[in-house]
């Protein structure tokens, strides 16, 4: 009988409460040996991207009477945008190499679950972290761009929330996606074909309704656009022409929640196939 059999079949006394509790335990021990790596991708990139797009691009193309995003700032825009998509690749980046080299490099996963520990405490232990290190990383970067004035008010703390439920709705699918990938190739297919266009075409430096027709179309199937919506719209506040009402708001949110909880659920089921196979 394999350790994951073993664990699956043990009884409610075997397994220590809480048990996801010491996945994530083992998750921190990690990053505060590695945060400092962490910087350039979690904060120096996008505040370049702000630096760059919404300060230095903005102030070219809202001057002598144009602006471009009716009704508020380039900065603003761009700023509440990037708040969404640094979500985005925080996730991203916690569900792809690490979780890859649990199971195959490192085989941290095979020692956790020659204990007690379930296949479900390992992903919850992981959700839980990335959990941490999304409101992290859009914590610090909502915290510059309220310094820059990008930001204001205390609708930037509902903005966070919903980044980091953005940030989720990604991590998990990649999550699932790495429980089944066999070689690190994979993650530039990821990348290159799906991180990468999401982040040019939904809606983070342009409303997507600038696209074609048939590109809005996709954009609109990305979760980012709709982190993206609900970042602005709690920052911006309901002055802004892109405040949302409270059906638009749970539109939303039960997209996001979908993507995240499927997620969620085929990964365990992925996570267990990957580890008894």
């Amino acid at each position: 009988m394999t350790a994951t059999a073993r664990t699956e079949v043990g009884t409610a006394v075997d397994r220590p409460s809480g048990g996801w509790r010491a996945v994530l335990a083992y998750w921190m021990a990690v990053y505060k040996r590695v945060w400092k790596g962490t910087i350039i991708s979690s904060l120096l990139a996008p505040l370049a991207y702000l630096a760059g797009m919404g300060i230095g691009l903005g102030s070219l193309i809202d001057s002598g009477g144009r602006t471009a995003v009716e009704g508020v700032s380039y900065l603003a825009f761009v700023a509440t945008g990037l708040l969404a998509a640094q979500a985005m690749q925080t996730g991203v980046g916690e569900a792809t190499f690490p979780v890859m080299g649990a199971i195959k490099w490192h085989h941290t996963y095979e020692a956790m679950l020659a204990t007690p520990l379930r296949v479900q405490d390992l992903v919850r232990g992981h959700v839980v972290y990335v959990s941490i290190r999304l409101a992290i990383t859009t914590g610090v970067f909502a915290a510059v761009a309220l310094a820059l004035g990008a930001m204001s008010g205390w609708g930037v703390l509902a903005a966070v929330v919903l980044a980091i439920l953005g940030g989720l709705a990604f991590a998990m699918p990649v999550y699932l996606y790495s429980c089944r990938v066999r070689s690190e190739q994979g993650y530039n297919v990821l990348s290159r074909f799906i991180i990468m266009p999401l982040f040019l075409f939904s809606g983070t430096f342009f409303p997507i309704s600038q696209l074609p027709a048939w590109l809005q179309v996709l954009g609109w199937i990305s979760p980012l656009t709709h982190a993206g919506a609900l970042t602005r719209a709690a920052a911006l506040g309901p002055a802004s022409p892109f405040a949302l009402g409270l059906g638009d708001y749970l539109l939303h949110i039960g997209y996001l929640l979908l993507w995240a909880v499927a997620g969620y659920l085929l990964g365990v089921r992925a996570l267990r196939s990957r580890m008894e196979a």
